[in-house]
């Protein structure tokens, strides 16, 4: 069930809970110091390993005409679509870049390759599910409004059919995000203008994505264009249950706590930490699969930290863990196949209405 009382619950103080957010404040403060060069190489590396994989996997596609041509160009065009989302446009769009002072690869100018628009997702992402996280009535990203994950949410008839709204999300996750910041930022729009305007917003960045690449790449590849359009929808497909996954993953296995909007009353920033602390988890990966999910395999971290570069974020975890242990709270992780099949269990058991509870 959802947490009031998060200190209580985490059987700390208050001075513990202050304390440990001086301890998280001094990391955020040494990893701010010792930013530069290296870090500012890094993202610069990365954009450019993305764009040339990009290039390679659309030059193999429209060269060879083969089977394992097209397999080989599509896998490589989706991996190419998930570093471009997760390491990328998720994490230039966070802000952790923005000390670069580098305007094109800053959270204000970046726009992701993905049909949901970069403003509206900041909105619903870095404000909505950052600040609230997990806390039922205020996070819109606990279950995308569309899956029940916890028991506090009341169980409605139409739930029965989660499973397959859960399957349907996966693939088209990209659509998924981009009505989700619609409606958050249409719920904030004052006036029926204001409303407009967003939905134009997204309007346009959806004409201007599928143009792309279900009208434009394919014309490009002339007599070929089935190929580069077959390969774009399933690039596209992999590329959205692999950042599924991944958010899945981090947010609703076991050990993830959700919270009641009374967690939020006189909450400090040191209590703000804690909450994240619980709300989250991570998942075993090495650097490859690290990389491929923009670090958020360091999900606990990420929300610690959401505007630190997430190259620092294996890092910062070893004396997360450490603080875990020294305070005795939980580090929620474990493999990847495990985190999903606690997660897939949720969905699929809160499809079902809550069992009549035991007669006294």
């Amino acid at each position: 069930m959802a947490i009031t009382d998060v200190a209580h619950y985490a059987h700390l103080s208050s001075s513990d809970v202050e304390s440990l957010g001086q301890e998280l404040d001094t990391i955020r403060r040494d990893v701010e110091s010792s930013l530069g060069a290296a870090d500012a190489a890094y993202i610069r590396r990365t954009i450019a390993f993305q764009r040339l994989l990009d290039l390679g996997a659309r030059a193999l596609l429209a060269c060879t005409g083969s089977r394992a041509g097209w397999l080989a160009g599509t896998a490589a065009l989706a991996t190419a679509k998930s570093i471009e989302n997760m390491e990328i446009g998720h994490n230039v769009s966070h802000g952790q870049w923005d000390w670069m002072n580098d305007p094109e690869i800053h959270s204000r100018t970046w726009e992701w390759d993905m049909v949901a628009s970069s403003a509206q997702w900041r909105y619903s992402h870095n404000y909505r599910h950052h600040v609230f996280t997990n806390v039922i009535g205020m996070d819109d990203d606990l279950g995308f409004g569309v899956l029940r994950v916890t028991k506090d949410q009341p169980w409605r008839p139409r739930m029965l059919v989660q499973p397959l709204q859960n399957l349907l999300l996966a693939a088209t996750f990209e659509w998924g995000i981009a009505l989700h910041g619609l409606y958050a930022e249409q719920e904030q729009a004052a006036t029926p203008a204001a409303k407009a305007a967003v939905t134009k917003t997204l309007r346009r960045k959806v004409i201007r994505q599928t143009v792309k690449d279900y009208v434009l790449f394919p014309i490009l590849n002339g007599r070929r264009w089935r190929r580069t359009l077959t390969a774009d929808i399933a690039a596209n497909a992999l590329r959205n249950v692999w950042a599924y996954l991944v958010i899945f993953c981090g947010h609703f296995p076991d050990g993830a706590e959700k919270f009641t909007m009374a967690a939020l009353a006189e909450e400090t920033r040191a209590d703000w930490y804690l909450r994240q602390m619980l709300g989250t988890a991570n998942f075993d990966a090495g650097p490859v699969m690290a990389f491929l999910s923009g670090h958020l395999s360091h999900q606990i971290e990420h929300h610690l930290f959401p505007d630190l570069p997430s190259n620092r974020y294996a890092e910062i975890a070893v004396r997360v863990r450490a603080l875990c242990e020294k305070y005795g709270l939980p580090y929620t992780t474990g493999p990847l196949p495990r985190q999903y099949l606690q997660t897939l269990r949720t969905i699929h058991t809160l499809a079902l209405p809550d069992a009549a509870p035991a007669a006294p």
